[in-house]
């Protein structure tokens, strides 16, 4: 299956990071190449690091990008790592990194990529198909505890544990293998309609997917990368699809916006802390109601944007 992507909240992703002059820019979850290929076209003298860890996207993307010729570097990878991909071609600083987080319509459309529950297919669920842990692996052998924990942590599924315990005692009977299997299982436990009318499997898939690929832990270095990276006044633009990815992101932009963490009353400061970001976006920018009729999967995405400080006295300007 061909690797077709449609980029989310495109045309306001990209005039939020060429608000500035970008001679340098990371692109750490290219995908199909949409949100570079818009970059590249908006500001002819940039240039773009892509990266990302599915070899499938980065082979698409190569033959999209292909009339930009040497304005685009590939490496296939992690953007928690995007740091020592930067400087393997010489960048120390860059002027916009894109982070567009989670899973791309070409993996859920795949079914021997296990991330949909519409398919019955192999429990796979890896974005790295190189990475040796599968959904299968983690349902086969993480103990009931753990699997409680991550169906509830990462799916905020209120069922998590009755559906640990029965994951558990299936295995012992029969190894889990297919979505179709699980899936059924969380219809049997959850129900048809979900408390919150999602479909039963949505919450444990999610969940799942996170664990088999450490979304969260490599969405939160990839944002102290990021802040590393930036050259003084640069953007950082991150999309999200979901409330602990979207929560993750604006705490940490919160943290990174604020100075002095000084217990109230202290006639000076001791903590030394010093802003390093101004949020641009106090409100998550989301989609068009014409981009959602167009595309419905971006009903979900939210943009939030920064700035890396010039100075602790010229914060940047905000959005508008």
């Amino acid at each position: 299956m061909p690797f077709l992507h449609r980029p989310v909240l495109l045309e306001q992703t990209v005039s939020a990071l060429t608000s500035i002059r970008l001679a340098r820019v990371i692109d750490g979850t290219l995908g199909g190449g949409g949100h570079t290929e818009a970059l590249l076209q908006a500001q002819p003298d940039c240039q773009v690091l892509a990266i990302d860890r599915d070899a499938n996207a980065l082979a698409a993307a190569r033959e999209r990008l292909a009339p930009f010729g040497e304005r685009v570097h590939f490496h296939h990878g992690t953007f928690s790592h995007m740091a020592e991909a930067a400087k393997a071609i010489g960048w120390n600083q860059v002027d916009g990194i894109l982070l567009d987080i989670g899973v791309s319509s070409p993996q859920i459309d795949t079914p021997e990529r296990g991330f949909s529950f519409r398919y019955d297919a192999p429990l796979d669920m890896r974005m790295n198909q190189e990475d040796s842990l599968t959904a299968a692996d983690i349902l086969n052998t993480y103990s009931e505890a753990q699997l409680g924990d991550i169906f509830f942590r990462y799916g905020e599924e209120r069922k998590s544990r009755a559906i640990a315990h029965a994951v558990v005692a299936m295995r012992d009977k029969t190894p889990w293998k297919t979505t179709g299997q699980f899936a059924a299982l969380l219809e049997q436990i959850v129900g048809r309609a979900h408390q919150h009318g999602l479909p039963p499997a949505t919450r444990c898939f999610q969940a799942l997917r996170i664990e088999v690929n450490h979304e969260l832990e490599e969405l939160q270095q990839g944002l102290e990368s990021a802040v590393a990276l930036l050259a003084p006044g640069g953007r950082l633009a991150v999309i999200t699809f979901h409330s602990l990815e979207d929560r993750l992101v604006k705490f940490y932009f919160r943290e990174q916006a604020s100075s002095c963490t000084c217990p109230p009353g202290l006639p000076v400061c001791v903590c030394g802390k010093v802003a390093t970001l101004d949020i641009l976006t106090h409100k998550p920018i989301m989609a068009t109601p014409e981009e959602l009729e167009a595309n419905p999967r971006a009903a979900s995405a939210k943009l939030r944007v920064a700035a890396k400080r010039q100075s602790a006295d010229t914060p940047s300007s905000a959005l508008k």
